[in-house]
């Protein structure tokens, strides 16, 4: 029996105006080399500006992250020479990294489980590079883009749980607004770290490192697969193959394959960024920050479970989004029924939203015209098949829910004796049909249909199932 052990190191970039240390523009473009300047590009001379919204939407997150907080703010160097880093070494943080010692509450199979994070730092992001047959293209776009880097300890313990931390850390990132994190943009990638431990606890294989997996099923299938190779390898007594090492993960073959051998510890020759002073963090500045972060998903999933009574699987589907889960908290505020809400919110607009391709704040229905709808139904005045046309004909056309209850002349019928008198005459045209009824065939749902179809829909379906009930029963 193997144990699977898994550490991630995830990259996200941070969503500013300007990039880390310079004043090129931090915004996305297809356009090579656009978002430019000395600094990015090393020229001699140039020095380096801190951002400060950079290290304090950093922070931000630390604290998310429920991590130990420095008390200055400071950067290193890490030295090392490659393409994409055109000073010859990344201005990072290795001393005072902006996060230490933290955690995050994860559920995986109806079970929570808590994942050590050994520190979160803020960094530089490098210039990307495109690789053809005989030479390379260098975009330095991303050079110097605020990047915040996020090691949690070797406590995972298989892809599913990789998976939902990366949900997890994505959903943390959005709800701080510290990131987009968008994985189709490179704004968010991820190395992993795998090897296996025996029933005694003891690692039987090397840590291989499998770097830039641009996106969260990819990092789910390089584990499994690399999980079978290690495991492959000791069965069949492989054990060469088994070795400290880079690897990729090839999305065409969904294996993994060896780019190079990897010492213990790179020696990067850090030392203080001499260009950026260290600064004091004091504390107003933490408790302003930690006040702007709102409740989180994992919080928001126990609230309403346990407040409100709903499952967990319609929780998770509304604090994916945090538009929505706010959506759906604002309707609880004015009154309404929360499994009501969350049915509506879940089915009919998320469908519409996700079909469309829109976000819930940009939709006509507000949380409190939702609420005028939700109630119109628990009222009997429309039935909820009926509320369904009442909603795409509020949003399409751009009218309150009592204006298109109106306009389309829907309010349902709920005056018993305009009911009672429409199934007493079908029941006496059809004795045939009680008797079939009494021998057990299913005739109840043809009179409930008939009274629907002559009042065209508008019948309350409750009261009109009753009635039937009742004078079936006389009969």
């Amino acid at each position: 029996m193997y144990k699977v052990v898994i550490g991630l190191e995830v990259h996200c970039e941070v969503k500013t105006n300007s990039k880390n240390f310079s004043y090129a523009k931090n915004t996305y473009s297809e356009y090579p080399n656009e978002n430019v300047d000395t600094v990015d590009i090393g020229l001699p001379g140039v020095l380096p500006i801190a951002n400060k919204g950079a290290f304090e939407k950093s922070l931000k997150m630390a604290l998310a992250l429920n991590c130990k907080t420095p008390d200055i703010v400071m950067f290193d160097r890490k030295n090392y020479y490659y393409p994409d880093l055109p000073k010859g070494y990344q201005i990072t943080q290795e001393t005072k990294p902006v996060g230490v010692n933290g955690y995050v509450m994860i559920n995986v199979g109806g079970e929570d489980k808590k994942i050590y994070i050994n520190n979160i730092h803020l960094e530089e992001d490098t210039a990307s590079l495109d690789h053809f047959g005989t030479y390379s293209l260098i975009d330095y776009n991303r050079a110097g883009v605020p990047l915040l880097e996020t090691v949690t300890e070797p406590c995972i313990n298989s892809a599913e749980e990789a998976l939902t931390f990366l949900e997890t850390l994505k959903g943390i990132f959005l709800y701080t607004d510290v990131s987009e994190a968008r994985t189709d943009r490179g704004q968010m990638r991820c190395d992993v770290n795998v090897n296996l431990k025996n029933e005694a606890d003891e690692y039987i294989t090397p840590k291989v490192e499998m770097k830039n997996i641009n996106s969260f099923n990819n990092v789910k299938l390089a584990i499994e697969s690399e999980v079978k190779r290690q495991i492959e390898c000791l069965e069949n007594g492989n054990t060469s193959e088994l070795i400290q090492e880079t690897r990729r993960f090839d999305e065409q073959t969904l294996k993994t394959y060896r780019m190079r051998s990897k010492a213990d510890a790179v020696d990067y020759k850090y030392y203080i960024e001499p260009n950026i002073p260290p600064i004091k963090i004091d504390d107003e500045l933490i408790k302003n920050i930690k006040s702007e972060i709102p409740m989180l998903q994992f919080e928001r999933i126990e609230k309403y479970m346990k407040d409100y009574g709903l499952s967990r699987y319609d929780s998770e589907i509304l604090v994916k989004d945090k538009k929505v889960s706010d959506y759906f908290e604002e309707t609880i505020k004015l009154g309404v029924n929360a499994k009501s809400s969350s049915n509506f919110i879940t089915t009919i607009i998320l469908g519409y939203l996700n079909k469309n391709e829109l976000s819930i704040d940009t939709i006509y229905l507000t949380p409190k015209m939702l609420v005028e709808l939700i109630n119109m139904v628990d009222a009997g005045e429309i039935s909820s098949k009926q509320s369904k046309e009442v909603f795409f004909k509020c949003v399409e056309d751009k009218k309150e829910p009592k204006t298109v209850v109106k306009e389309l002349g829907l309010t349902q019928i709920t005056d018993d004796k305009t009911i009672r008198d429409i199934a007493v005459k079908l029941l006496d045209e059809r004795p045939d049909l009680i008797e079939d009824h009494r021998k057990g065939k299913n005739t109840f749902d043809y009179f409930v249909g008939q009274i629907m179809k002559q009042t065209r829909g508008k019948a309350n379906p409750t009261l009109t199932r009753d009635i039937i009930n009742e004078e079936m029963n006389k009969r």
